[in-house]
């Protein structure tokens, strides 16, 4: 099996290292860094497993990889991949199947825009791995692995064995979801992260903070509350949409919280999440927001944008949400 991989980012490097170790797979890498790969890469998990294997090609011109390619597999923030699509588009065969690191970036809307109706896709509702590049082009280290994915295919006659066979390649147990929808739309990071930044800023004057704000550690029960009051919205769509109830737990319920308060105790103490910072920018005397940051130019326009577009086009009103949306959009426009 011939894969190209889109993207020479963490998880570019790691999912590189992990497919072309498998037995009969190929690895191509499309980047717009070619030069900086080497012919091997090494990737290291936390229990000092190795991952070491062959990169066929690494290179920046679609035509010399994607002809040849069984799958395209892309690993791109949001804002990439449209542009991606349209540029792989005149040279991908009718069975190439093309697939995304992650779902709720936006892929499935504008694969289904771009592509052509028959084009096999498929993706993850959240990335199976956590990754660092190590030395770019040649080593990265794999941080964790997920318990569980969930993935959603479409056009791929025997579904349950094309799960099985991504859930070979990508070492990770994975459950297949019904439709795109289950996997696209998520109340993780797209209303997570966004309901925490208005909360945090949406008031911000100029103010220069004395530390970088612990994203997780400093929680606040305001924001907890905006969680609550945007996942409440979030569910209703979810009602007018083919998604099988549960498919999408409420965050009160996959945090094992019951309000703000308890919410508050629960994602404040998660250990992993301790040492992580808000999106912030040092300037003479401390910190500020920084509105350039990945937190804002893809969690609203390629997060929220999918879940506030479908809330219009089904009439479902959503007041939290437009006012964090607008909020977002408003502060990476200017």
């Amino acid at each position: 099996m011939k894969i190209c991989i889109c993207g020479g980012g963490s998880l570019g490097h790691v999912s590189a290292g992990v497919l072309s170790s498998c037995k009969g797979v190929e690895v191509s890498i499309l980047t717009n860094r070619p030069s900086q790969w080497g012919k091997h890469i090494t990737v290291t998990d936390t229990k000092g497993h190795q991952y070491i294997a062959d990169i066929a090609l690494a290179t920046n011109l679609p035509a010399e990889v994607i002809p040849q390619a069984d799958m395209v597999f892309i690993c791109q923030p949001g804002f990439l991949i449209e542009k991606t699509l349209r540029d792989i588009k005149p040279y991908l065969n009718s069975d190439t199947v093309v697939g995304s690191i992650v779902a709720s970036t936006g892929f499935f809307f504008a694969a289904h825009e771009v592509l052509e109706k028959r084009t096999p896709l498929f993706a993850f509702q959240r990335t199976p791995f956590i990754a660092r590049v190590e030395k770019y082009g040649h080593s990265a280290n794999l941080l964790g692995y997920k318990p569980q994915v969930a993935i959603a295919v479409e056009g791929v006659d025997d579904t349950e064995a094309f799960r099985q066979m991504i859930e070979k390649l990508f070492v990770t147990p994975t459950m297949l979801k019904k439709n795109h929808y289950e996997v696209s739309l998520t109340n993780s990071n797209p209303i997570l992260h966004t309901g925490r930044l208005y909360s945090m800023w949406h008031d911000w004057n100029g103010e220069v903070y004395d530390h970088n704000i612990r994203f997780y550690k400093e929680w606040s029960d305001d924001t907890s509350q905006m969680l609550i009051d945007m996942d409440a919205e979030f569910m209703t769509l979810l009602k007018k949409l083919p998604v099988s109830e549960g498919a999408i737990p409420p965050l009160l319920e996959y945090y094992e919280s019951h309000d703000a308060s308890s919410l508050t105790r629960k994602i404040s103490s998660i250990p992993a999440f301790q040492s992580i910072e808000s999106p912030m920018k040092r300037c003479e005397g401390g910190w500020v927001p920084d509105f350039e940051s990945r937190y804002f130019t893809e969690d609203f326009p390629f997060g929220l944008k999918y879940i506030w577009t479908l809330a219009k086009e089904l009439g479902v009103a959503t007041p939290t949400i437009d006012k964090v949306y607008e909020w977002g959009m408003s502060k990476i426009s200017q």
